[in-house]
């Protein structure tokens, strides 16, 4: 058996957790979905779905983690031995790698956005620039192989040479690039209709398919339900404070997407292009953008595609850790056989997810594509369902003493925050995914 390896620190568990939030779900997902669902009116609906339902959801993740200092699969057999609750670790194995299948092709796309970028590629005419390049057959394949090489040598490394490390450097970094960029898009003209739309709420803008957008944003920014936050607290040190490392990530991932909508909006508006171009607005229309600001626009492209590659591989790790870390400890094999193998199938699932675009786009499950199908599998079901069953498990299943010495450190902190924290796992997380159910099956 090889030995475990545990997080350095509190720091470390922060910017870990931290780096496995902050991903595309707030880069290139927030801000467009901002932009289709109301601007402010939807901001607000999301932060709270993050502190009713999705904080919760992560505490009880964490709880399970630490607690049983095992991966997902290791975590029920050691919390309940000889139930099915064995099976919701399998799920929750097997789940994150088909999110990162599709995750690593959009990873890709950043790849060569940020090459294309260093290259000058975003002077002059763009239009088309996207459409065509996702529709080819090689390109996007050679990009999306150089994201999952990428991922699989930073799990080679392990969790303190390389998970520890890499997030350490990357996260401070990420943060100043992203500040940076926010501070040019205020200088350019027309700029403050933008802030405008993220800061003034038109609440005529809610309904029910906008509450369950913001409760699906939720789950896929803090990477709930696939196991990644049960993992990666399992490499926890029992002295640090779970419901401290949970606040701090939620406050870094949130603020990060509020960082993102502010450097992509005011750039919008400042262009005259309308905020509900959807999922190409990062890929499609800031180049564009970027292409009638001149030399400026060549270096706030490079910064800004570096950083959407960066917040791209912080959480791409942590997805295929908790795979690695289920081989690794329950069929006894080594961190090198697993990360090879399973980017290995990984990577060939996400080929298809890539050729979706083009060759096989006429290829389709349930109506849409392969792209798609697994996109809205993981996003709409497999990351509800595993919140669920999590919240269920601590909430239910787990004795309330057991949750009760995790939250608050064997009684020395958080004591007067437990009983809500206990009630909102108990009760209102699971009726909040069921809602979340609910909508994506009616709507």
């Amino acid at each position: 058996m090889q030995t475990r390896e545990n997080f350095g620190g509190r720091l470390a568990v922060i910017l870990a957790m931290a780096g496995s939030a902050i991903g595309l779900g707030n880069i290139w997902r927030f801000p467009y979905l901002v932009g289709q669902n109301g601007g402010a009116a939807f901001i607000l609906v999301y932060i709270a779905a993050c502190a009713l339902l999705a904080m919760p959801i992560f505490m009880a993740e964490a709880v399970i983690g630490r607690r049983s200092g095992s991966n997902t699969f290791g975590a029920m057999k050691k919390l309940a031995p000889g139930t099915r609750w064995k099976w919701l670790g399998l799920v929750t194995v097997v789940a994150p790698l088909l999110l990162l299948s599709y995750y690593s092709v959009v990873g890709g796309w950043a790849v060569d956005y940020f090459m294309k970028a260093c290259s000058f590629r975003f002077i002059g005419d763009t239009s088309g620039l996207f459409g065509g390049f996702i529709s080819s057959t090689w390109e996007p394949l050679v990009t999306h192989t150089v994201f999952m090489a990428l991922t699989a040598g930073i799990i080679l490394l392990g969790v303190t040479k390389g998970i520890e490390k890499f997030t350490k450097i990357t996260m401070p970094m990420l943060f100043i690039l992203i500040v940076g960029i926010v501070i040019y898009g205020l200088t350019l003209p027309g700029s403050w209709k933008g802030v405008e739309y993220m800061v003034k709420p038109d609440f005529s803008k809610i309904n029910a398919q906008v509450v369950a957008t913001a409760m699906g944003q939720a789950f896929f920014s803090l990477s709930l339900g696939v196991g990644t936050i049960l993992t990666y607290a399992s490499y926890m040190r029992k002295e640090e404070n779970i419901v401290s490392a949970g606040n701090c990530t939620a406050a870094f991932d949130l603020l990060f997407a509020l960082l993102a909508g502010f450097a992509v909006m005011p750039a919008v508006f400042a262009a005259g292009i309308q905020p509900e171009e959807g999922p190409g607005l990062v890929f499609d229309t800031l180049p564009y953008i970027f292409s009638q600001m001149g030399w400026a626009g060549t270096v706030v492209s490079v910064l800004f595609f570096f950083s959407i590659l960066i917040a791209a591989l912080t959480s791409s790790i942590s997805l295929l850790e908790v795979g690695v870390a289920y081989l690794v400890e329950e069929k006894g094999w080594s961190r090198r056989r697993s990360t090879l193998v399973l980017a290995f199938g990984t990577w060939a699932l996400g080929v298809l997810c890539s050729l979706s675009f083009g060759p096989l786009s006429g290829v389709k499950l349930l109506g849409v594509g392969i792209f798609d199908f697994l996109d809205k599998l993981c996003t709409n079901w497999l990351m509800p369902f595993g919140g669920l069953l999590f919240t269920l498990f601590v909430g239910w299943k787990m004795s309330k003493a057991d949750v009760r010495d995790e939250l608050t450190g064997g009684g020395t902190c958080n004591r007067r925050l437990f009983p809500l924290l206990y009630f909102l796992m108990r009760y209102l997380a699971p009726v909040g995914i069921v809602v979340v159910f609910l909508t994506n099956l009616f709507l």
